[in-house]
């Protein structure tokens, strides 16, 4: 089991965070923190970009935060054509964190207002794959 299985679009089997999809098949939301200078990146790096350190651990993240922007996607790239229209938005985690992700497709367009409160959930959209989307708490 690799990374193959995360979103819509097929990626290379094994990658230095390949573990990431099997949290998600689990239902966690796990990133990664740099053990040098302990930033925390969700979703996960396998390297630090903020001092280049190579050294990552897991850690849990919460998916509690709020809305920063968000638009609607009416045409859509390679993998996704078949499920526009659908709601792209910009969360800002409790944690700090600034996260681009997918709405559930069970919110509407006029329900998004700036500054609402969001949930980040792990999500599989078939059998095999697995992805994370913004939910209304």
């Amino acid at each position: 089991m690799g990374f193959e299985q995360f979103g819509f679009v097929s990626y290379v089997s094994q990658a230095k965070i390949g573990e990431f999809t099997e949290y998600l098949i689990n239902n966690r939301l796990m990133g990664t923190k740099c053990k040098k200078c302990g930033k925390v990146y969700f979703p996960p790096r396998g390297d630090c970009t903020s001092c280049l350190g190579e050294e990552i651990e897991w850690v849990e993240i919460k998916g509690e935060g709020k809305l920063v922007t968000y638009t609607q996607v009416n045409f859509a790239p390679t993998g996704f054509q078949e499920d526009v229209p659908y709601i792209l938005a910009l969360g800002q985690l409790n944690s700090g964190q600034h996260v681009f992700a997918r709405f559930s497709k069970d919110v509407l367009l006029e329900q998004m207002k700036i500054g609402m409160a969001i949930q980040l959930v792990p999500c599989k959209i078939d059998e095999e794959r697995v992805i994370y989307e913004f939910q209304m708490p």
